[in-house]
C-alpha cells in the first residue's frame, strides 16, 4: 500500500469518527434541589420541559454534586477530581492551572468549546491563567459568579453590559455558539452554567402571581424560568438538525434552598444528603434509551465519562475521583464499585461580588489599564501550604451504597456517623455502635482517601 493511500484511508476514517462523535452539552442550575421540579413530584413547581426530558432521556435518581457549594463541584466537572484536590476549599476559591480540564482534553481532541454563564472557579480577565479562555474554551462569556437582571459578564476578556434576564440571556449566547458551529467540521462542546435559582432572586416571571402566598416563591419563580430558558436551548438542538446526536446532560452544582425538598437531610451547604442530592438527565436520543437509573453517581464522573465518549485519553495520571457512566448510559451497569468521597474542610468561601468586578473590569479597560484587576488574576493559586495527613478538619463522607459514613472532626474532637440510604434516605438513624465491623471498614476507607486528597492538595500531584 503507497504511502499516499495509507494517508488518505487514514484521514478519512479520522474524520468519519469525528462526524460519528457527539456534540456535548453540559448544562448546570445554581442551587436547585433534588426536589425542586415537577418530574420529582414537587408539590406546585412548575418544570414542563426538565419533565419532558426526564421521559426521554436517562434520569439519575441518586446523583450527587462533588460538594455542597457551588465553586468546588464546578471544578470537580472540569477535572473528574474531587475539588479539595485542586484548592478549591469552597466557594470563590480558584483552581489550580495545572490541572488540565475537561474543555481542553476536548479541545485537544478536535471539538470546538463554549462556555456561557457562571463560571466561578477563576478570573474572567483574559490575562489569568484560570480563565475560561486559558482553561480551554474557545469562546465565552463568563461571570465571576451569579447573576440576574441586565448583568454585567466578560466576553472573551472584555466587560460588557447585557440586557436581559439571566437564564434567557445564557441560552441565547448558547443558541449562537451552535448556529455557528452546527454545519462545521468539527463537534461542540459547551458548558452553559446557569446562574439560577441562587438568590437573590430578582428574575421574576411575567407571571406576577405564580407561586403567590408560597414559601421560597422568588427562589420557584426563578426555576420555572430557568426551565423556560431550557425548553428553548433543546428546541434549538431541533431546529439545527443535531438533536439526535447531541449529548445533553443537565444537573445542579449542590443542594436546595428548601429543606422541605432537598431530597434527604439538610440543604445547600452540608454533607448530608440534602446538601448533595441534586437532579440529573442525560438525553442522547442516538445511543440511549429513556430509562431511570438508581446508581449512585456524581458530578465527578462527568469528565472520565465525556472522554471516553469523545475517544480522547487525558494526558496526565492524577488520581480521579470520578468513574465511566457509558456502561450506565447503554444498560449495563447495575452496581458501582467505587465509593464516593465528599469533604468539606474548615475553609471560609471567599466573596464574589460578579456586578461589582465585571463593572471594575469596565472602568480599567475604559482607562486602558490591563490588567484590569491585578490581585483577582491568579489568587493564591501558586501557593501550596502543606497540610496534615493526620488532621483532617471539618465534615467528610464516605458513601460505598447503600452505606454512607460521616467523619466529622471539630477541634480535636471527631465523631463517626453511619447510615444505611436504602432503609433511611433521611440519615435519622445512625447505626454505628451496631455495626462495629462495618464502621472499622469503612473508617480505613475514608483515611485512606482523604490522605490521597491532601497528598493532591499539597501539590504531589504534580510532582
Amino acid at each position: 500500500m503507497s504511502c499516499r493511500i495509507f494517508i488518505f484511508i487514514y484521514l478519512f476514517t479520522l474524520g468519519a469518527f469525528a462526524a460519528q462523535r457527539p456534540n456535548i452539552i453540559l448544562v448546570m442550575a445554581d442551587d436547585q434541589g433534588w426536589g425542586d421540579t415537577g418530574y420529582n413530584e414537587h408539590p406546585f413547581v412548575k418544570t414542563p420541559n426538565l419533565d419532558e426530558m426526564s421521559r426521554q432521556g436517562l434520569r439519575f435518581d441518586r446523583f450527587y454534586a462533588a460538594a455542597p457549594v457551588c465553586s468546588p463541584t464546578r471544578g470537580s466537572v472540569l477535572t473528574g477530581r474531587n475539588p479539595n484536590r485542586i484548592k478549591i476549599l469552597d466557594h470563590g476559591h480558584y483552581m489550580r492551572p495545572q490541572e488540565e480540564t475537561l474543555a481542553e482534553a476536548l479541545k485537544r481532541g478536535g471539538y470546538v468549546t463554549g462556555h456561557f454563564g457562571k463560571w466561578h472557579i477563576g478570573s474572567v480577565q483574559k490575562e489569568s491563567p484560570v480563565c475560561p479562555g486559558n482553561s480551554g474554551f474557545d469562546e465565552w462569556i463568563s461571570a465571576p459568579n451569579y447573576f440576574d437582571i441586565d448583568p454585567y459578564l466578560s466576553d472573551k476578556g472584555i466587560a460588557r453590559q447585557y440586557k436581559g434576564e439571566s437564564s434567557a440571556l445564557v441560552v441565547d449566547w448558547t443558541l449562537n455558539f451552535i448556529k455557528k458551529h452546527a454545519d462545521g467540521d468539527k463537534p461542540m462542546f459547551a458548558v452553559v452554567w446557569f446562574a439560577a435559582p441562587h438568590s437573590p432572586h430578582k428574575s421574576l416571571l411575567p407571571e406576577k402571581n405564580m407561586y403567590k402566598g408560597k414559601k421560597g416563591r422568588g427562589y420557584f419563580q426563578e426555576i420555572t424560568a430557568l426551565d423556560r430558558a431550557f425548553g428553548r436551548l433543546r428546541a434549538g438542538l431541533r431546529k439545527h438538525g443535531i438533536r439526535d446526536n447531541t449529548l445533553l446532560w443537565y444537573c445542579s452544582d449542590n443542594g436546595g434552598l428548601m429543606k422541605e425538598s432537598s431530597g434527604g437531610r439538610n440543604k445547600k451547604g452540608s454533607i448530608y444528603e440534602g446538601g448533595l442530592r441534586v437532579p440529573a438527565i442525560i438525553e442522547w436520543p442516538a445511543k440511549i434509551k429513556p430509562a431511570v437509573s438508581a446508581l449512585p453517581s456524581f458530578t465527578s464522573d462527568m469528565l472520565p465519562t465525556l472522554l471516553e465518549v469523545a475517544g480522547v485519553k487525558r494526558e496526565n495520571a492524577y488520581p480521579l475521583d470520578g468513574v465511566s457512566l457509558l456502561p450506565v448510559m447503554y444498560g449495563r451497569a447495575q452496581k458501582r464499585t467505587k465509593g464516593m468521597g465528599f469533604w468539606r474542610q474548615d475553609v471560609m468561601g471567599q466573596s464574589t461580588f460578579s456586578d461589582k468586578i465585571v463593572k471594575e473590569m469596565m472602568k480599567a479597560q475604559a482607562a486602558g489599564r490591563s490588567p484590569a484587576i491585578p490581585e483577582r488574576l491568579k489568587k493564591d493559586i501558586e501557593e501550596f501550604p502543606q497540610h496534615s495527613l493526620s488532621k483532617l478538619p471539618g465534615h467528610a463522607a464516605w458513601l460505598q451504597w447503600p452505606w454512607k459514613l460521616h467523619k466529622i472532626q471539630r477541634k480535636g474532637v471527631e465523631v463517626f456517623e453511619l447510615y444505611n440510604l436504602e432503609e433511611d434516605s433521611m440519615e435519622a438513624k445512625d447505626l454505628s455502635a451496631s455495626q462495629p465491623e462495618r464502621l472499622s471498614k469503612m473508617k480505613a476507607m475514608i483515611l485512606q482517601w482523604q490522605q490521597s486528597v491532601v497528598n493532591s492538595l499539597n501539590g504531589k500531584d504534580y510532582k
